[in-house]
């Protein structure tokens, strides 16, 4: 297993970390999957024995099942591996129990650590932007859990460019901590955070952690053009991520499937091994229904593309260059920096 530094930080991450949304099977997440205790200590044992050392899950995964699910199957263990979980989603009905408020953020972090059975977090992310309350009251309720030591380091999920750029920059203003990890939706189903969040991860130190590297399975390999699979996700059930180009998604499989034909490995692992290679990604958030699956999964942190096969599936994937993409392409060229390179540099 490989490990990477997360952002700017001092905090080693394995290249592939454990995800938990399916573990508890409550409400809509019964759509994802419904993992037992057993079943989840079965799988973070397949991880902890791969070289994993970070587990992801969120206090809305199954309204706290999967974080009362990560705390007894830790118990006992905790110190050999680190925990991220997340606040914003709604957990009540009440008015205060949604949103990045002070109230909401100190509430739902303390409702964590009971869950988790821990006296720490060690990534902290705000699960999604909230428009309504101002940052300075959120980055200052963050700042406040890290001083006092019930959270490690701060983490950003779902968030515009804007959004994350405005609150870096006030967190540097007003001298809070930062946040070091940015959590995204990034696969070569859609590379659409090449636009703007994985470019500004570059220039900013932000360590990237990729939820749904397989596009909820859809890079599976077990979807092709003109079939459709006996088991799993389909274009027209869960919609999270969304597809939006059905005819590259299958012109990608089946470049997925002929390099995985050439290791001896999955269509998935091959998907999961490219994005290893992208600028800024410290770690693939990975979860299975089924023990076989995170057993192939756990397989890609060995898989090493050639470039010739990296250029296929960069040009296979690659998304169309947007303004003001594309007029800088045109003209701004001979100045682009390192950071433009993450859109720019495969093409």
């Amino acid at each position: 297993m490989e490990y990477r530094q997360l952002g700017r930080s001092g905090l080693r991450v394995s290249v592939l970390t454990m995800g938990t949304m399916t573990f508890g099977g409550g409400g809509v997440f019964a759509n994802v999957g419904d993992t037992d205790v057993d079943g989840a200590r079965r799988q973070v044992d397949l991880c902890l024995d791969a070289g994993v050392n970070l587990v992801d899950t969120a206090n809305v995964y199954s309204t706290g099942a999967s974080e009362e699910i990560v705390g007894e199957v830790l118990e006992g263990r905790r110190d050999q591996v680190l925990i991220s979980t997340k606040v914003r989603m709604g957990m009540g009905d009440g008015p205060n129990d949604a949103g990045l408020s002070r109230h909401h953020i100190i509430t739902q972090a303390e409702a964590s650590l009971r869950r988790l059975r821990t006296d720490h977090i060690d990534i902290y992310h705000v699960h999604e932007w909230d428009g309504q309350t101002p940052l300075e009251e959120t980055l200052e309720a963050l700042d406040t859990l890290v001083r006092s030591g019930k959270v490690r380091y701060l983490g950003v999920s779902n968030y515009a460019g804007w959004q994350l750029m405005k609150a870096l920059s006030v967190a540097d203003a007003r001298g809070y901590q930062r946040f070091v990890s940015n959590q995204i939706y990034y696969s070569l189903e859609s590379r659409d955070a090449e636009y703007e969040l994985v470019p500004l991860s570059v220039d900013q130190g932000l360590g990237i952690m990729v939820w749904s590297p397989l596009a909820g399975g859809l890079l599976s390999g077990k979807y092709r053009r003109g079939s459709s699979a006996e088991e799993g996700r389909h274009l027209g059930d869960w919609d999270e991520p969304p597809v939006r180009n059905e005819a590259r998604l299958y012109d990608t499989i089946e470049v997925l499937i002929s390099i995985g034909e050439a290791h001896g490995v999955s269509a998935a692992q091959v998907a999961l091994a490219y994005l290893l290679t992208r600028p800024a990604v410290s770690t693939l958030v990975i979860g299975a229904r089924k023990d076989s699956q995170l057993e192939d999964n756990l397989a890609a942190a060995s898989l090493r593309l050639s470039p010739d096969e990296v250029s296929s599936l960069d040009s296979v994937s690659a998304p169309e260059l947007i303004y003001p993409h594309w007029h800088q392409a045109k003209t701004a060229a001979d100045r682009l920096g390192g950071a433009d390179a993450a859109l720019h540099g495969s093409r």
